[in-house]
């Protein structure tokens, strides 16, 4: 993450040596059509990179979560507001900016296997585990009938650089319904795990909150 806020940006994009073709015609596809799409960036390999690899292509917002030490915030803002990367907080202003965004047909960026305030998500199998999962894409998609793609920077071997690798969502993410919508979300997400299943986070306490209320972590 650091090698990717500090490098100039041209030497990080550079890191991307390999594009998955399908995929990425697809996405410049539905961009190019004017049509608002959703890119989902799991928690997987380097997503600092995809997003300067995205932004270099494409205008895109990024959702993002202000992190509590001022100083850290304001470097994370500099360093990834560039490259044609708009960066907005998670609260009502950032989502209304994510909105507009889309309705302008552009392109919007979400890690979407965030754990949300329990008021903005709810429970959805993810590998085979009920996790609280985020209800606002569910809703973009449906406010606005963006495309949505999943994406993530797979690393190569022996230092050689990064995969950009994207791929439509899971079908069911476009559903009426918003529990059959938030669990395509995380259909999505093991799609994309399952394709690079070493380089995913698993430190991170996706499973927090529990539907009964026990707790698996600390606090």
């Amino acid at each position: 993450m650091g090698k990717a806020w500090l490098l100039p940006v041209d030497k990080t994009i550079a890191l991307i040596v390999d594009e998955e073709s399908t995929g990425l015609k697809k996405f410049s596809a539905s961009t190019k059509a004017g049509q608002g799409v959703i890119l989902l960036a799991p928690h997987l390999s380097n997503w600092e990179v995809l997003g300067f690899f995205i932004g270099e292509i494409h205008r895109t917002t990024y959702l993002y979560q202000p992190p509590k030490i001022q100083p850290l915030d304001a470097l994370s803002r500099k360093a990834r507001s560039r490259s044609g990367i708009s960066m907005v907080p998670t609260n009502r202003k950032g989502v209304a900016q994510l909105l507009k965004a889309l309705q302008s047909g552009e392109v919007v960026a979400i890690l979407p296997d965030q754990v949300p305030p329990d008021e903005s998500g709810i429970y959805a199998p993810f590998f085979g585990q009920q996790a609280l999962t985020m209800t606002l894409v569910s809703k973009l998609v449906q406010r606005t009938n963006a495309k949505v793609f999943s994406g993530f920077a797979e690393r190569l071997p022996r230092g050689k650089g990064f995969k950009a690798v994207l791929q439509e969502a899971n079908p069911a993410i476009y559903s009426d319904n918003l529990e059959e919508s938030v669990a395509g979300l995380n259909k999505s997400v093991e799609e994309c795990v399952k394709l690079a299943i070493s380089q995913y986070q698993w430190e991170y306490k996706r499973f927090r909150r529990r539907p009964d209320g026990a707790k698996l972590y600390k606090d």
